[in-house]
């Protein structure tokens, strides 16, 4: 008698837990069915295609606004799953205005020529929907401003045959680089 009692609460135990690992075998997926994997998952699902105006530029360097333009471009196209296009009913718009751009001189030699500067590059810029939604927020300080501040600096040595120009070329491939990953979704 004791025998089977130990056995009845053996299988009946173990007939619980299968059914318990059942049940949780066949809900997991469940709770799992919104989540995304790979790069695809930093991203909105809504956006297919962003329309990138010709960047405005502030400064008397005419053609920062189409290098960043173009640089913007390349970066959306490589690193995100959205389609760059030239429609401006796209579902959605990114805006950049170049605000200034100096160099900084960070030392000199005895004679007062600059040894060593910083090619700087401020631009602001917003990422909105076609329906007007607000896309890309500063994720550091949340505010209600529409457009998002970026500023990047770039070294460069004269002495060694560095020139502005690499220098501000290196500030806008980062300027691209931090603009496009502020468009991943937020956590």
């Amino acid at each position: 008698m004791r025998n089977a009692v130990s056995n009845f609460s053996l299988t009946y135990s173990t007939g619980r837990a299968l059914l318990l690992g059942i049940a949780a075998f066949t809900l997991l997926p469940a709770g799992c069915v919104t989540y995304r994997f790979g790069s695809a998952a930093m991203f909105r699902t809504g956006i297919r295609t962003i329309h990138v105006p010709i960047v405005r530029n502030d400064t008397f360097r005419h053609d920062l606004g189409i290098r960043l333009t173009e640089a913007i471009t390349n970066e959306i196209e490589n690193r995100t799953p959205y389609k760059v296009t030239g429609d401006p009913n796209a579902d959605s718009t990114l805006t950049c205005r170049v605000t200034r751009q100096t160099k900084q001189v960070l030392s000199e030699a005895d004679t007062d020529d600059p040894r060593a500067l910083n090619a700087v590059i401020s631009v602001r810029s917003s990422w909105v929907s076609r329906e007007g939604e607000l896309l890309m927020q500063n994720s550091v300080v949340p505010s209600d401003d529409i457009s998002i501040s970026f500023a990047q600096e770039s070294r460069f040595v004269p002495e060694a045959g560095q020139s502005v120009g690499l220098a501000t070329q290196a500030a806008i491939e980062q300027l691209a680089t931090s603009i496009v990953s502020q468009m991943e979704l937020r956590w």
